[in-house]
């Protein structure tokens, strides 16, 4: 099978329906502006879990959850303090200047109306108001921004971990803009909310990267969400815009989007990857193989509890995995509790977003997923300080990887072919080849390599004692 040059926009072109109508482009299948997905059910049964709020629902999907109407009551405690920051502020002024916003925020959510039926708009403004007075003031709480003479309202430390965890939900999200004017509708300061977001939310995340946190801008109008904030705190600047005019670039001049090969000899073997972007896929092995193949492992960079002056010029994102001389670099990262819920949300971002070019988080997780086999590859990476097991268990971490990469579509520009391609290239020389069969035969396991060791010093003494006898005999 092959796909000729040129025939990528034809194929497209020619998928219409009787009436002539191409539904790829029809409006009711598909808004632009949503920006706030249901995850798709691929997604959603690998575990149902990582996507539905344990104890807070924001927005509409999971309003009518009768297990989350708990927090009602501290949602109307929070709303109650932010109408008494402004003494012009009350509940009908709020939501007059969100009836100004309601056609945008609708234009935000998938599929609205089975949620607010009956054309109940002025409920959905009352959710919008409730649910974001509610964010608004727990991050201003966690920033130390709480009014002079109250306390805190959620003081339990572990209903504050449940609230993060909730909040980076992609089915728990409101409108950015939604937040950053009611925030601008009551502040009495200069401090935007986006950054008040970041410093909440940045200690969330596996690995932390301090530079980028702190040098990430962001318009409250281009922002879309909470998750979004964080997404775009991990992603290494200026990569999305280039990897973008690369894949206009290939469509534009019509070049092949696969290639399968046709000679499959040792020596065609290289120009076999470079002409499969999907061969990695295959022949990516796991860590404790690769070190069997002569492959090295060693961390990169820190792990940070939080921001401060000693680390923030530190750049080293979670994505910065190298290859070079036999040996992979592969930034530490922190398993805990919330890895695989917050790494599952933003994967599901990014393979839900059309506008999010470079899937950084499904690239990496696919890597990991490939690297990660069992618990002795955890633990090889563990004692290798790149990974911190906050779970404990070396299996469960291991099967987190395992689980993350299902019902995920990997990226069409993979981000570590190059990588990957090099790592494979390597491990399918006859040498490596031979290496790793010898190590996986003869020292697999310590009674194996016990084993092995025995009988080469038996070997070896039967040998000495041979000659000596014949040089005795002389």
């Amino acid at each position: 099978l092959h796909i000729q040059e040129g025939r990528e926009a034809d194929y497209v072109i020619e998928i219409k329906t009787a009436d002539g109508q191409n539904p790829v482009f029809d409006e009711g299948l598909f808004t632009e502006s949503c920006t706030i997905f249901k995850v798709t059910t691929g997604l959603h049964e690998s575990n149902p879990d990582a996507y539905t709020p344990k104890l807070i629902s924001i927005g509409p999907y999971h309003k009518n959850n009768p297990k989350l109407r708990s927090m009602e009551k501290y949602k109307l405690h929070y709303r109650q303090r932010f109408l008494r920051r402004k003494e012009r502020i009350d509940l009908e002024s709020c939501i007059r200047e969100l009836e100004e916003l309601q056609d945008e925020a609708l234009k935000c959510y998938d599929d609205i109306d089975q949620h607010f039926n009956n054309g109940s708009s002025r409920k959905f403004v009352e959710m919008l108001l409730l649910d974001g007075c509610f964010v608004v003031e727990y991050i201003r709480e966690f920033c130390k921004m709480v009014p002079e003479g109250e306390d805190k309202i959620i003081k339990a430390a572990w209903m504050e971990v449940l609230v993060d965890r909730d909040l980076l939900l992609l089915e728990n999200q409101l409108p950015f803009f939604i937040l950053a004017k009611l925030h601008e509708m009551t502040t009495d300061h200069d401090v935007p909310f986006i950054e008040m977001v970041k410093y909440n939310f940045a200690t969330s995340l596996p690995k932390v990267t301090p530079k980028f946190i702190k040098k990430t801008d962001g318009n409250a109008k281009e922002v879309k969400h909470l998750l979004q904030v964080i997404h775009v705190c991990c992603c290494p600047p200026g990569m999305n815009a280039s990897l973008t005019g690369n894949a206009s670039n290939k469509l534009k001049n019509g070049e092949k989007s696969f290639n399968w090969p046709l000679q499959l000899s040792w020596s065609n073997k290289k120009q076999q990857i470079e002409d499969d972007d999907d061969i990695w896929h295959d022949r990516m092995r796991c860590a404790t193989e690769l070190g069997e193949a002569g492959i090295e492992f060693s961390k990169a960079g820190k792990i940070y509890r939080r921001l401060n002056k000693d680390n923030e010029e530190d750049c080293i994102s979670l994505f910065d995995i190298k290859y070079d001389k036999e040996l992979i670099e592969i930034p530490c990262f922190e398993v805990v509790d919330s890895t695989e819920t917050v790494l599952r949300n933003l994967i599901a971002y990014e393979q839900h977003s059309i506008d999010v070019h470079h899937k950084y988080f499904t690239d990496y997780v696919i890597l990991m997923d490939r690297l990660i086999n069992s618990d002795k590859d955890v633990k090889l990476f563990r004692l290798k300080g790149i990974i911190r097991n906050r779970i404990g268990d070396d299996n469960e971490a291991a099967s987190i990887f395992n689980r993350l990469g299902e019902g995920v579509i990997p990226s069409t520009q993979f981000y570590y072919k190059e990588a990957c391609k090099k790592v494979v290239e390597h491990c399918e020389k006859p040498w490596s080849e031979r290496k790793a069969s010898f190590w996986h035969n003869y020292f697999n396991g310590p009674w194996v390599g016990l084993s092995t060791a025995a009988a080469v010093i038996l070997l070896s003494l039967t040998v000495m004692q041979t000659v000596l006898t014949f040089i005795s005999t002389l």
